[in-house]
C-alpha cells in the first residue's frame, strides 16, 4: 500500500514538472524539503523502533514464551503506518507547494496591478501640475477684467483737525485702483497719508471682502503762535500752521508764543517735551529777551506771575530747576538762568527797568542834545559859507566893473 502512494506521489511530480521555471525551482525545493523530512522522519521511527525493541526485550525477559507470528505482523503493521505517514507527507508537501505557488501568483498579479495604477497617478499629478496654475490664472484674469476688481468701501477714524477728504487726497487712492494693489502696497499708501503733516501716524486696516479702514493719529497741539488777534497751532512735531483758528475753538488755557521762526519754534518744542507735565502746565507765554551774552534767551511767564529766564538750548535742563526755587519765592519774582541760577523781585525788576529806561533816556536825550548842536553848528557853517561866497562874489563883480571903467 505504501509503495501505491509512492507511485502516485511519483506520478504527481512528473505531472507538475510542465510548469515554470520559477515553479521547477520551487518544486526543487520542496522536493528536497520532502526528502529531508522523510529521512527525519525515519529517524524517529528507527529511534521508536528501538525504544520498542528494549521494550520487548524486556518483555520477553517477564515472558517466557513470544509468538513470533505476532512479531512479524506487528513489524508489517509498523511498516504500513511508516509508509502511510509518507505517502501523507507527499499528499501534504504537493497540497503546499500548489498553496505557495498560488499565493505567488497572486502576489505577482498584485504587484503588477500596482505597478499598472502608478502609471496613471503620475499622469494626474503631471496633468494637475499644468491644470491648477492654469485654472487659477483664469480665475484671476477673470477677476481682474470684472467690476469687483476695483470695488473698495473706504472709511476713515481719528481725524479731529482734518478731515476725511483730506486724509483721502493724502493717500492718493483712485476709484480705478485694483483691491488687490492696496492689499499689495498698504506700507507706500500708509507713507502718503503721512504727507499730511497733521498725521502722525496711519494704519490701513483690511476687512473682508472689499472695506479698508484708514485709522489715523494726529499730531498734539503744544501752543500756539500769537500775531494781533490771530492764533496759529503749533504742533508737536515742531509745524506750525498756516491757517488761523477761531477764538471759540481755543481751549481755556493755552500755551502763547510770541515768536514764528522756525527753527527756533522746532527748538522750544523740543526742549519743551522733555519737561514734566505738571511745569509745561505752568507755563504761560514764551517771548524771545536775547541778551548781549545769550542770543538765543527766552523768557517764559508763569501762570502765577513769575518770570523765568533761560537760553532756548538749556530749557529742558535748567527749568526743571524752578520748583525746587518756587517754594522760597513769597511774591512774584523773576529767576534769572542765563549764566548761574538766581532770582528777585517783580518790583525790584519794575525799579530796575525804571533806572534802565531812565539811563537809556538820559542817553538818548544827551543823544539828541549832541546831535542838535552838531546841527546847530552845521547851518552856522553852512550860513559863513554862503557870506564867504557871496563876498568874493562882489568883489569879482567889483573888479570887473573897475577894469571896464578903465578900458
Amino acid at each position: 500500500m505504501s509503495k501505491d502512494k509512492k507511485n502516485e506521489g511519483k506520478e504527481i511530480l512528473e505531472e507538475l514538472k510542465e510548469l515554470s521555471e520559477w515553479q521547477k525551482r520551487n518544486q526543487e525545493y520542496l522536493k528536497k524539503k520532502a526528502e529531508e523530512e522523510a529521512a527525519l522522519a525515519e529517524e524517529k521511527e528507527k529511534e521508536r523502533q528501538a525504544r520498542m525493541g528494549e521494550e520487548s526485550e524486556k518483555s520477553e525477559d517477564q515472558e517466557s514464551e513470544t509468538d513470533p507470528e505476532d512479531e512479524e505482523s506487528a513489524k508489517e503493521k509498523s511498516e504500513e503506518k511508516v509508509a502511510s505517514s509518507e505517502g501523507d507527507k507527499d499528499e501534504e508537501e504537493i497540497k503546499e507547494s500548489g498553496f505557495k505557488e498560488d499565493e505567488e501568483q497572486d502576489k505577482k498579479d498584485t504587484k503588477e496591478k500596482a505597478a499598472k495604477a502608478k502609471i496613471p497617478g503620475l499622469h494626474i499629478l503631471r496633468a494637475l501640475t499644468i491644470l491648477f496654475p492654469s485654472l487659477l490664472l483664469l480665475i484671476i484674469s477673470a477677476y481682474l477684467l470684472s467690476p469687483y476688481a476695483t470695488m473698495k468701501d473706504i472709511s476713515i477714524e481719528g481725524t479731529v483737525q482734518t478731515t476725511a477728504d483730506d486724509i483721502r487726497q493724502a493717500s492718493g487712492i483712485q476709484d480705478s485702483d485694483y483691491t488687490i494693489n492696496l492689499l499689495l502696497d498698504k506700507a507706500k499708501y500708509e507713507e502718503r497719508i503721512k504727507s499730511n503733516y497733521w498725521v502722525e501716524s496711519a494704519q490701513l486696516v483690511y476687512q473682508f471682502p472689499t472695506k479698508f479702514t484708514i485709522k489715523v493719529k494726529e499730531y498734539d497741539i503744544v501752543a500756539y503762535y500769537i500775531s494781533g488777534e490771530n492764533h496759529y497751532p503749533i504742533l508737536s512735531s515742531g509745524q506750525l500752521e498756516t491757517s488761523a483758528v477761531s477764538l471759540v475753538s481755543l481751549p481755556e488755557t493755552y500755551l502763547s508764543v510770541l515768536f514764528n521762526d522756525s527753527e527756533q519754534i522746532k527748538a522750544f518744542v523740543s526742549e519743551l517735551a522733555q519737561i514734566s507735565p505738571e511745569l509745561k502746565a505752568a507755563i504761560q507765554k514764551v517771548e524771545l529777551a536775547p541778551s548781549k551774552v545769550t542770543s538765543d534767551l527766552i523768557r517764559l511767564t508763569m501762570n502765577d506771575s513769575d518770570e523765568v529766564l533761560v537760553p532756548l538750548s538749556e530749557m529742558s535742563k535748567k527749568l526743571p530747576y524752578y520748583s525746587k526755587i518756587k517754594p522760597q519765592l513769597s511774591e512774584p519774582s523773576v529767576v534769572d538762568m542765563e549764566a548761574g541760577i538766581y532770582s528777585y523781585t517783580v518790583a525790584d525788576k519794575l525799579i530796575m527797568e525804571a533806572e534802565e529806561k531812565a539811563k537809556q533816556e538820559a542817553k538818548e536825550a544827551e543823544k539828541k542834545q549832541k546831535e542838535e548842536e552838531k546841527k546847530r553848528l552845521e547851518e552856522q557853517q553852512n550860513k559863513l559859507e554862503e557870506e564867504r561866497k557871496k563876498l568874493e562874489e562882489e568883489g569879482n563883480r567889483n573888479q570887473t566893473s573897475q577894469r571896464s571903467s578903465r578900458r
